[in-house]
């Protein structure tokens, strides 16, 4: 009852009334109390938070992509260049050690010498630019600009679409449809192949400095991607060459034209010496006696007449001694990188002329080797460089010409010097061979292969184990890199390792298995063998005309002919090869067995045999023409011209402040070097070779 009354009281109770300012008073002593116990409760709780994200931040560290390696790399590269770079151009001239040594240009200007013969220079294979003319809507605001020979900035930013541009047609050699890429005009084609990196650039201005100019100096720029022929039914780029050479001859008081070829740019002119002179509509009219005319001499710097032992591995497997070098050497940094797909391939393209395998698909699993097979693949200039001559230039399983060469490359310049031949340089530089390498075995599947007397390997005949069918592809769901190998079964590609050796005659049987739709193609244009009888009338044909073993030079008994390269550098001329793990899927089937070495001091390193060159192209390549092919009246040479060796020892820059070396002998680098610089312009001021020195 008494409860009952309270909850009436309460009922009846009126409202309150307060005060505004008493209102106020209460209302802040609520809040006050409010804040004094949610306050604290708050802060700690935000301050806890803060404790937890350090301590899973110390228990979880930061994971790196792929990308943040690789822009850290090329971050400190670039610092690291541009960092020399500065130091170099700041320090004085007068330095003790640091002296500008005097260029030839101006020393033989000094000594009166002056431009007198015009000049035409004609680059080699992969030094040239080339610019975009046409393209797919991937390469949209590319419009001649630099697909090759530059900054390569694009490679970044659209790889694949780089790739499909400079891509040939797989059947036809020229332009897929879609597509015009044209070589870069002028000197500034290969002045520099990238920014920093010369080609010609040094020789022009050296030549500059005795008086040439743009009306009596050219670059005989062309597609370098082509066959030679296809430059001129494509781009008309033999016959500007003719016209070029005719004004020039004219316009500078009809003195003849001296023509500085490199690489495979000698065989390039090589051919259009023939071509010149032949009727049309394959030939260019000229008629005998056009070379007697227009040409005094014809300087080839670092040639390949005889093509190297590198064209075969890069068209096998993509491949070549640094590649092998770095897959076995940096194993560990795979796993690391194992995801990575950072496209950039032309690293590997770079590498053939400026710092090969420096990104390997074994290293970072880019498959950057199945890419550059594919679009290399596409380029039948790369056929002109295969080994020329066979077994009688090369060897064969026993015999080679490189016979008792050794690989101490410490003692090579007294051996040239003294104008020693291959065959006694083992007793004229003093040194110790322990085994007796076997270099005409260009390919080997295995160490012990290479080494066998031949009576001990299997007698096997390439044509007959390669007639296998190709109808199961082994690789058809290894990814979407198209290669020709995709087309093979694995049945031949277990016939093409159990033959064993390949000499530079059987490789080609190999070369057809593999490539067949690119040998097919591009030995419609190239010829690698020896002629019998040059009066046959089928050497009439062009595809024999780059070939010196085929051909004849033209009937110009007052021309010139120098062989100038490098000597010193180990060069590539044998292969150890081994098949890739069978549990892998891969495009590329074999590959060169790193792991294949011989003793200190011995020839085989990372699975490959070395002898003397200028790091791409053997000596016997690049100095048995001029020595003995074309010495006197052969039947290569009729009229007799004069031919002069002049080498140049390899030597190494003392620092890295002096660049790439004004003594390299190296096949690019080569185009720095002080004396064979003076040579060309001597010979160009109106020198002959007896003149300059005669055989060096």
């Amino acid at each position: 009852m008494g409860s009952i009354l309270r909850f009436r009281k309460l009922w009846y109770l009126g409202p309150v009334r307060c005060s505004p300012l008493e209102l106020q008073s209460f209302e802040n002593r609520e809040v006050d109390k409010e804040d004094e116990g949610v306050a604290p409760k708050v802060e700690s709780v935000v301050v806890d938070k803060k404790r937890e994200q350090k301590k899973r931040n110390k228990r979880q560290p930061k994971e790196w992509r792929c990308i943040d390696y690789c822009c850290w790399i090329i971050g400190y590269l670039c610092t690291t260049w541009w960092l020399l770079f500065f130091v170099y151009h700041c320090l004085p001239a007068t330095l003790p050690g640091f002296q500008v040594p005097e260029s030839p240009g101006t020393r033989l200007k000094s000594e009166g010498l002056s431009a007198l013969h015009p000049v035409v220079l004609v680059p080699g294979i992969v030094t040239g630019g080339l610019e975009l003319w046409e393209g797919r809507p991937c390469a949209e605001g590319l419009f001649r600009k630099r697909l090759w020979g530059g900054s390569f900035a694009e490679i970044f930013k659209r790889p694949f679409c780089w790739l499909e541009h400079l891509s040939l047609h797989n059947e036809t050699g020229l332009d897929p449809p879609g597509i015009r890429v044209r070589a870069v005009p002028g000197l500034v084609a290969a002045d520099y192949f990238a920014p920093g990196y010369f080609v010609w650039a040094v020789l022009i201005e050296n030549l500059a400095k005795i008086g040439y100019e743009g009306k009596n100096l050219h670059m005989a720029a062309y597609d370098w991607r082509l066959s030679f022929q296809n430059t001129e039914i494509r781009d008309q780029a033999l016959s500007r060459l003719k016209s070029k050479i005719e004004v020039m001859y004219v316009t500078n008081g009809y003195k003849k034209v001296v023509v500085v070829p490199h690489s495979m740019g000698v065989l390039y002119f090589l051919h259009f010496l023939k071509w010149v002179e032949s009727p049309p509509p394959i030939g260019g009219g000229g008629g005998p006696g056009w070379c007697a005319r227009h040409i005094q001499a014809v300087m080839n710097i670092g040639p390949a007449f005889l093509g190297v032992p590198k064209a075969v591995s890069n068209i096998f497997s993509a491949e070549g001694k640094d590649v092998a070098f770095i897959r076995y050497n940096v194993q560990g940094l795979r796993e690391k990188f194992a995801n990575c797909v950072l496209h950039t391939y032309f690293t590997v393209f770079l590498s053939r002329a400026m710092a090969p395998g420096v990104f390997d698909s074994e290293i970072l699993g880019l498959r950057t080797l199945e890419h550059l097979l594919r679009v290399s693949r596409t380029w039948d200039s790369t056929v002109s460089l295969l080994p020329k001559g066979g077994e009688t230039i090369w060897g064969n399983l026993d015999w080679s010409p490189e016979e008792g060469h050794g690989c101490d490359f410490t003692t090579k310049g007294e051996a040239h010097a003294s104008g020693n031949s291959v065959n006694n340089v083992n007793q004229s530089r003093g040194l110790e061979v322990k085994d007796l390498v076997k270099y005409g075995r260009i390919i080997s599947f295995g160490k012990a292969v290479s080494q066998l007397p031949s009576s001990q390997l299997p007698n096997i005949d390439p044509k007959q184990e390669f007639s296998c069918s190709s109808a199961t592809n082994f690789s058809s769901l290894c990814g979407e890199v198209w290669t020709e190998y995709d087309e093979m079964s694995r049945e031949r590609v277990q016939k093409i390792a159990k033959t064993n050796c390949y000499t530079a005659i059987t490789l080609f049987d190999l070369l057809r298995c593999v490539a067949p739709k690119m040998m097919q193609r591009a030995e419609a244009h190239f010829s690698h063998g020896i002629s019998e009888n040059l009066d046959d009338p089928k050497y009439a044909h062009y595809r024999y005309w780059s070939n010196p073993l085929e051909t004849k030079l033209p009937n110009a008994p007052d021309m010139e002919i120098y062989c100038l390269y490098g000597v010193g550098i180990p060069t590539e001329r044998a292969y150890v090869y081994k098949s890739s793990p069978a549990d892998k899927c891969k495009h590329i089937p074999f590959r060169i067995d790193s792991s294949a070495d011989g003793d200190e001091g011995s020839c085989l390193n990372s699975g490959v045999y070395f002898v003397d060159g200028d790091e791409s192209v053997p000596v016997i390549s690049a100095g048995f023409m001029c020595a003995k092919g074309w010495r006197g009246g052969t039947r290569f040479n009729p009229s007799g011209m004069a031919t002069y060796i002049r080498e140049y020892k390899h030597k190494a820059p003392a620092s890295l402040l002096e660049g790439r070396g004004t003594e390299s002998g190296a096949h690019v680098d080569i185009m720095g070097n002080v004396a064979l610089i003076e040579d060309v312009l001597r010979v160009a001021a109106g020198s002959t070779g007896k003149e300059i020195g005669g055989e060096k």
